[in-house]
């Protein structure tokens, strides 16, 4: 039953702002002080010690691995990278006809045709195509990455641990220790947020008991949007306006005057300095001062960017930089062209993701919120013959 207020109208929470869906133990965004926490570790500790495929068993799994429980989802992550012959052909005939998230969103989907277990709905089978769809998309974006550019699709290497051989199949060499290090780094931040837009569209999707593919999709379709997993290529494309360090506190001064939103600044969730961010800075604070023009350039114009928005906005309205305002340049210096900087987004999401839809399968029930009708009631149906 819902409760009205004393004007007889319900409390509508546009975007449910401030409403909890469901409850969950996998990670706690505390946006008041600037903590995130993955199974109660906290996002500075796993950057710092873990890598992708642990991190990918703690959100699925609850707790972190044993040495054999770790190299178990390893070999199910490395056994499940290739590509059937079909996905690949998908994926070459979109290629430069539309944005990679695109060519993601629709493999993605395609991939439940040739999953033997994708109607098989015990949890047993749920996991085994959650791995699958978490190893996959990394090879899906890797070999869009390679499509895009010209080249064609290179096979995964075994003897690579997840993100390694992400590089390796996007680039066609192994990459050097500072890359490895950097994409773990990005991986890991952007493995899980809590109940965010897309999450919640994944949760949406599966609540239906539609299979873990669909839910994904769904996932992925949301990340798109500008305002979610789109922010840091635009953040990097005003970056690239800016053009001169020199010229940064007078194009964020005229953006502030005529009320441009910055892009990679403020958060839904966090009224405090983004810790992924912090994170991600340390890698700007050494390119600042790199051999690389555009990188020392990016670099510098985003830290100066940093500054002023904070003296501005940060303590006095609660709007500091998020892990999509410094992604950008840390992706280029990885060798990751802008075009792709979402969908590995999505990619690294997808532990979340499968980690999120698995839990809500316990006890599921279907999303069905209400909605408060402000039309008309009984009109009278007229001819077409009679309207005016």
């Amino acid at each position: 039953m819902v409760e009205l207020g004393g004007n007889g109208l319900p409390q509508i929470s546009k975007g449910l702002e401030g409403v909890y869906v469901t409850s969950s133990s996998i990670s706690k965004v505390n946006g008041q002080e600037g903590k995130l926490y993955y199974r109660g570790f906290s996002i500075e500790s796993l950057s710092e010690n873990s890598n992708f495929e642990e991190v990918v068993y703690l959100l699925i799994n609850g707790s972190l691995p044993s040495k054999p429980q770790l190299d178990e989802i390893t070999a199910q992550l490395s056994d499940n990278r290739d590509l059937p012959d079909g996905i690949i052909k998908i994926i070459k005939e979109l290629s430069g006809k539309g944005h990679p998230m695109d060519i993601l969103r629709t493999a993605v989907s395609a991939l439940s045709s040739y999953d033997k277990e994708v109607s098989d709905t015990s949890p047993a089978a749920n996991m085994n195509k959650s791995l699958r769809i978490i190893s996959k998309m990394s090879s899906i974006v890797a070999a869009t990455g390679r499509f895009v550019s010209g080249k064609e699709y290179i096979a995964p290497d075994k003897s690579l641990d997840y993100v390694e051989n992400f590089l390796y199949m996007l680039n066609g060499e192994r990459p050097s220790a500072e890359q490895a290090d950097i994409m773990r780094n990005m991986f890991i931040l952007h493995a899980e947020h809590s109940t965010n837009a897309s999450t919640f569209g994944t949760l949406v999707a599966g609540s239906t008991l539609a299979d873990i593919y669909s839910a994904i999709t769904a996932g992925i379709s949301v990340l798109k949007g500008p305002l979610h997993g789109g922010a840091d290529e635009a953040a990097l494309r005003m970056m690239r306006e800016i053009g001169d360090p020199e010229n940064t506190e007078s194009y964020i001064e005229s953006a502030l005057e005529g009320k441009k939103k910055i892009m990679g600044f403020g958060h839904r969730v966090y009224k405090a300095y983004d810790p992924r961010a912090k994170i991600i800075k340390k890698y700007l604070v050494k390119y600042q001062n790199g051999q690389f023009d555009e990188l020392r350039k990016l670099a510098s114009i985003a830290l100066r960017a940093e500054k002023l928005m904070i003296d501005k906005l940060g303590a006095s309205r609660g709007i500091w930089p998020n892990v999509d305002f410094f992604a950008g340049p840390v992706y280029l210096a990885a060798g990751i062209p802008p075009e792709l900087f979402t969908p590995i987004f999505a990619t690294s999401r997808s532990a979340g993701w499968c980690a999120h839809m698995l839990d809500y399968w316990k006890d599921n029930k279907l999303f069905r919120p209400l909605e408060w009708y402000t039309g008309s009631i009984d009109l009278e149906y007229i001819p077409i013959e009679k309207r005016q």
